[in-house]
């Protein structure tokens, strides 16, 4: 298992970074993505603009506090947890992925992949919020 974890703080009060995170139909400022299929109130699919499907399933909700769920696709599977921090007049996120590659042949890479996806994230999340 790979784990993989990135904290950031914004300018931002914690109501508008948990929707922004937490929005379903409102995803266009994600860059990697090209649509979400909203399946139920907890099940959704994400899909990246190349078509690639991930699977989610909400496991915790706690407005404004944290969101968790599972992940998984064709090459991995695992779990997210989401804690947002109101500290003054700024947002602390603190985003913890493990995942477990599906095939031995993307072991190697799944952490730095992680990372990666991470860092895409939070830099498309500061956009959002400005």
């Amino acid at each position: 298992m790979a784990s993989a974890n990135i904290k950031a703080t914004f300018e931002s009060d914690i109501q508008k970074v948990w929707k922004t995170v937490t929005s379903l139909e409102n995803y266009a400022w994600r860059s990697d993505l090209s649509k979400i299929e909203v399946l139920d109130e907890k099940h959704f699919v994400e899909y990246t603009k190349e078509g690639y499907a991930t699977t989610f399933t909400i496991t915790a909700t706690e407005p404004y506090k944290r969101w968790e769920f599972d992940m998984e696709n064709d090459n991995m599977k695992g779990h997210w947890i989401g804690v947002f921090t109101q500290k003054g007049e700024e947002t602390e996120i603190d985003f913890t992925e493990d995942v477990t590659a599906k095939k031995m042949i993307m072991k190697p890479f799944v952490k730095a992949y992680l990372k990666k996806q991470q860092t895409q994230y939070i830099s498309d999340l500061k956009r959002a919020l400005k």
